[in-house]
């Protein structure tokens, strides 16, 4: 499992669902259900993926969510990541 200190929030950890080619990078423990109040997606010209930031009613990241995570993440990061799904 990919895990990395995320400050006073605990562990950050990786999920990826392979027959979804989907990543979810959670920056905090826990996401109670309607916690992540906005999405927003990010855009680029080259961006083989789609990439979409989770926050919190306060603006905070909660959350990465990658489709297509299999085109742009390294092989060794999506090893890491527990698998879901």
């Amino acid at each position: 499992e990919f895990c990395a200190t995320a400050g006073h929030h605990g562990r950050m950890r990786g999920t990826l669902d392979r027959q979804a080619d989907a990543a979810y990078v959670h920056l905090v423990d826990d996401i109670p259900p309607g916690g992540a109040r906005r999405q927003v997606v990010v855009e680029g010209e080259n961006l083989n993926a789609m990439i979409v930031l989770n926050l919190d009613s306060a603006e905070r990241l909660l959350g990465i969510e990658i489709i297509g995570a299999t085109r742009i993440l390294h092989q060794d990061t999506l090893a890491a990541f527990e698998r879901v799904g």
